[in-house]
């Protein structure tokens, strides 16, 4: 009989932890159920355009939906060109753009809010057999350019040694921010760039990660992990000799993780170009609920994302600035 009681007493304390767990996913149901049926918001949102936006635009995406789940959020890269191209053309709703919107785009309709900053770098192979001299000598803009317009040929040509290892050069092969504004750090544009042709950033990034001996450039986002803020493996920075000296000194050095090149671009320790805000452009002031409510999102709550997906925020007047253009 006291088995049987114990038995009785067990299950009826299982029935009530049950019920109490039904009840609490029921609440938890309710409670979405009717944010979606009081959210008056809905529709599809389409973007594409610059992969030096795409993962900044992934997370917005993501939180955004938690707030307004009734709206579809379809993200596409293929470089700035592609994304002012499709906008401007009703392909999409948004085109994200890497660069400074051309007064010939403004005149057909192109309407840029800036959203973010970020940087274009050049990168190198960690195992690169020069790599010890290639942070000791750094970059700088005339070395770009002659690298970019093929007059150099070894690694001793860029940091003034006896070195014959061979250097290759890589570039993007698409219509892209990131060439445009790394071209313009040294007074030159994409199509003036000679060298391998590579589609897309995450392409350039794997190009230099599989050649010791490659240099190429990327947007900070495909060169360090958003999770550890290292490099990722195989990659690694080229310093920019800031004052030309052909020295990197310790106030020119700060590439590690992606929080010391974070704040030198937010203090200008880092140039602009190749820094340079991130833009998401419309064709004509937007007018879709869904499109206003995102791009205001983006400007707002959305800056909290930024740092850590591996951007730089707005400053405060920026934002208000950005804001007063849709309003």
């Amino acid at each position: 009989m006291k088995k049987r009681i114990n038995f009785s007493i067990s299950l009826l304390l299982l029935l009530a932890i049950a019920t109490l767990c039904n009840c609490g996913s029921k609440k938890q149901q309710e409670q979405q159920d009717n944010l979606q049926a009081t959210d008056g918001l809905s529709g599809t949102i389409q973007l594409s355009g610059a992969f030096a936006l795409y993962p900044m635009a992934i997370k917005w995406a993501e939180e955004f939906r938690k707030i307004h789940p009734n709206v579809r959020i379809d993200i596409s890269g293929g470089g700035a060109g592609k994304g002012m191209t499709d906008a401007l053309s009703g392909v999409v709703d948004i085109g994200m753009v890497s660069r400074e919107v051309y007064p010939e785009e403004m005149s057909k309709g192109a309407f840029p809010i800036a959203t973010v900053k970020d940087a274009v770098v050049p990168t190198i192979n960690v195992k690169n057999p020069e790599i010890e001299t290639i942070r000791k000598v750094g970059l700088t803009r005339d070395k770009a350019k002659q690298l970019w317009n093929k007059k150099y040929s070894t690694w001793g040509d860029v940091l003034g040694t006896q070195s014959k290892i061979p250097l290759h050069v890589f570039t993007r092969s698409d219509a892209c921010g990131a060439a445009e504004t790394f071209a313009g750090w040294f007074g030159e544009k994409q199509e003036d760039l000679k060298a391998t042709a590579i589609f897309g950033d995450p392409g350039v990034a794997s190009a230099v990660q599989k050649d010791k001996v490659g240099i190429g450039y990327n947007n900070i986002a495909y060169v360090y992990d958003q999770r550890t803020k290292q490099p990722f493996e195989g990659l690694t920075i080229m310093p920019i000799d800031l004052n030309e000296d052909g020295v990197i000194t310790d106030d020119e050095y700060f590439y590690d993780n992606s929080g010391d090149l974070i704040q030198a671009i937010k203090d200008g320790r880092y140039p602009s170009p190749p820094a340079r805000d991130l833009y998401l452009v419309t064709k004509g002031k937007p007018t879709k609920p869904e499109v206003i409510a995102f791009l205001e999102y983006a400007l707002t709550d959305g800056q909290q994302y930024a740092n850590p997906t591996g951007y730089i925020e707005l400053s405060p007047e920026q934002i208000n600035a950005e804001l007063a253009k849709i309003k």
